[in-house]
């Protein structure tokens, strides 16, 4: 069974993944991230790898990209480290990146070295739907990975349905039709679209991402999905209080 599906059937209700990009704010820091999020109760880490051209990130992601590339991560790197790690670590990992990423270091190759890390689900938002189709899934599926399909607002639901059909894991709600970025707050135009998803009555699993930040807005998002990604709020944590601030900042979020 797939980590994350193993993950959801443990617990299906406010879950909560963070994401951090690989290399950021240290190139060694990754391996403690994990460690400190997995204590901290996180159910699942999205593992960002960073990219010069990350086009559904926000200027906070960017620029934790740009600082982890100049540190001199790359994939090799990324996945040394979290081979390093596999045994050690309790809490599902979710590999987010690029297409480009994957073909510029070899389609077999990526998908062995996510495998060898213990490592079988991956969201790569600007793989086109048909290239899934015809190419990845069969790829994907030879060596066991899972993908995780983005919907937005603008998403029709002919879409949606079809993506509900092709998941497995968990279907990603991005909450704003912008990118990546801690709004403050869930607005009412958002509520509407996630009541929107909420009565298609889908079959997969639902964890809503951009925008959520806080208590406050972890908990809305959870009124309408099984759990949220919190990514850029946490970054400038990791920025401003360092990897001794995670317990309390997941605290914080969770409110226990």
């Amino acid at each position: 069974m797939n980590s994350i599906q193993h993950t959801f059937n443990q617990k299906d209700k406010k879950l909560l993944s963070i994401f951090f990009t690989a290399g950021f704010p240290k190139l060694e820091d990754t391996s403690r991230i994990i460690s400190e999020l997995s204590k901290s109760g996180v159910d699942f880490i999205e593992v960002g790898l960073p990219y010069s051209d990350p086009l559904a990130d926000g200027p906070t992601i960017q620029h934790s990209s740009s600082v982890a590339l100049k540190n001199g991560m790359n994939l090799d790197v990324v996945f040394e480290q979290l081979t390093a790690i596999k045994d050690k670590n309790t809490t599902p990992l979710v590999l987010m990146g690029y297409v480009n990423q994957i073909i510029k270091y070899g389609e077999d190759a990526f998908c062995k070295k996510v495998i060898d890390c213990g490592i079988d689900t991956v969201i790569i938002p600007d793989l086109p739907m048909i290239e899934y189709e015809n190419h990845y899934k069969k790829l994907f599926d030879a060596y066991g990975i899972s993908n995780v399909f983005l919907i937005t607002p603008h998403t029709s639901e002919e879409r949606i349905r079809k993506i509900d059909a092709l998941t497995t894991t968990f279907i990603y709600v991005v909450a704003s039709a912008s990118i990546t970025g801690a709004k403050g707050e869930v607005s009412d135009e958002q509520v509407a679209y996630f009541k929107r998803i909420q009565a298609m009555n889908l079959q997969s699993k639902l964890i809503v991402g951009f925008g959520i930040s806080d208590h406050k807005t972890f908990s809305e998002a959870c009124s309408y999905a099984n759990g949220a990604i919190i990514g850029s709020a946490f970054i400038k944590e990791l920025d401003a209080r360092g990897i001794d601030g995670i317990e309390n900042f997941v605290r914080t979020v969770k409110n226990c």
